[in-house]
């Protein structure tokens, strides 16, 4: 007997069709920190329906935010913010709950948040989100939260000794409406820390060096209303690749990001898959990639992302040859690999290293312990041989608007449970 809340699938088709791909999870996020600092409305369009998006939603408005969905609309209108404590039960159910920090110092002067929950992929400490925020004269007391109150200062600066995404856009919603001048150095390159910025831009944040390693962020008094839309999901679009890829399909994705995808399609062309890009769209052709990759690594942006190693470690489970990939950014992002095992899939794992040595999937009953993870086995089941189910499909939807909608305009035989 299946459990419940789970995701039902039948292998062997290879898929083909086309989706249109969700709005970005990472992105979205901290546009909606960033609300808060507007003293009116702002204006997403384009935000993906997901759990942590939903989490969000409800952690403004205990903040007092007003908050209206219009289809794939949201208005935030921040006018009237009453607090600067996050409820603890709320914010403990995922990461991106800690960029709140930085918006409420800059809104209210102090912040309360509790340490960040999400999935347990290896030590995510907020070790730099603290030491950028102390530069900029923040004072902070550890307890069962962590709390914080703005200093006083004309100008900082800040070198980050390491990429964080999260610890740059903390940094930078605390000094875009702070007085004087920040700098940061040593930021993360990753999309979501530029989109964040041009966001800010355009609400009257004044950002130069977008895009590089070097921000420095003038102080205003105040933003002002804005309306923007969410780029298209980066993760989600080169999940469906590997989907088409392991299926051995031919899919077309619609509004895929592919300017920021370059690592991932050059590992999709490296296994045999094919592509081309027509009037925004991204057509792949899946028949030929059931190749391996002698090595494959993880790294900080423009590399290829962690958040996709899991989907393609199902991907080369189910290829021809020995591969090897190693991961560089988080410790334990090897979860799905006793999964796998589960389907058959011959992974070795040493440390930040796996061999894998591609053969034939068969179904069977899963389950998924975190978000990427959890897409991994399903992509694995696309690929084996009868029926897959995957327990615990509330991971999967923190970062996926439907998942199985998606899969099923692509022909796949999958259903929610």
């Amino acid at each position: 007997m299946y459990g419940l809340a789970g995701i039902k699938i039948t292998g062997g088709i290879p898929l083909s069709g086309e989706v249109k791909i969700q709005g970005s999870k990472n992105a979205a996020l901290p546009m909606m920190a960033a609300a808060l600092l507007n003293k009116g409305v702002t204006v997403l369009h384009g935000c993906p329906k997901i759990a942590d998006v939903f989490v969000m939603e409800e952690i403004l408005k205990k903040l007092g935010v007003k908050v209206i969905w219009e289809g794939h609309t949201l208005l935030l209108d921040a006018e009237q913010v009453t607090g600067y404590e996050v409820d603890r039960k709320l914010g403990c159910q995922m990461r991106s709950s800690i960029v709140l920090l930085g918006s409420l110092l800059g809104r209210c002067g102090q912040a309360c948040v509790p340490y960040p929950g999400g999935c347990v992929i290896g030590k995510r400490p907020v070790d730099l989100h603290l030491a950028a925020l102390e530069a900029m004269g923040a004072e902070f007391q550890e307890g069962e939260m962590l709390c914080a109150r703005a200093g006083k200062r004309q100008e900082s600066r800040y070198h980050f000794p390491k990429s964080s995404v999260g610890a740059a856009q903390n940094a930078i919603l605390a000094a875009v409406c702070a007085p004087g001048i920040t700098w940061l150095s040593g930021c993360s390159k990753e999309p979501e820390v530029s989109w964040l910025c041009r966001f800010l831009n355009q609400a009257g944040a004044r950002i130069e060096g977008v895009g590089s390693q070097q921000l420095k962020i003038t102080g205003v008094r105040n933003l002002h209303d804005t309306e923007f839309q969410v780029p298209a999901d980066r993760i989600a679009a080169g999940t469906y690749v590997c989907a088409a890829a392991i299926t051995r399909g031919n899919c077309i994705l619609d509004q895929a990001p592919v300017e920021e995808m370059g690592a991932l399609l050059a590992a999709y062309e490296k296994i045999g898959g094919q592509y081309a890009c027509n009037s925004g769209k991204l057509i792949l052709s899946g028949q030929k990639a059931d190749g391996f990759i002698p090595y494959l690594q993880t790294a900080v942006y423009p590399g290829f992302p962690t958040d996709l190693q899991s989907v393609f470690l199902a991907v080369l489970a189910a290829a021809r040859g020995e591969s090897r990939l190693v991961e560089t950014v988080f410790e334990d992002r090897f979860k799905p690999v006793y999964q796998l095992q589960r389907m058959g899939a011959d992974i070795s794992v040493c440390q930040n290293c796996a061999r894998i040595r591609g053969g034939v999937l068969q179904g069977n009953k899963v389950w998924a312990e975190e978000l990427r993870g959890g897409a991994a086995l399903v992509l694995a089941g696309l690929a084996a041989r009868g029926e897959t189910y995957v327990e615990n499909r509330h991971y999967i939807e923190r970062g996926y608007e439907d998942i199985c909608r998606d899969l099923a305009l692509l022909g796949a035989q999958i259903f929610k449970d």
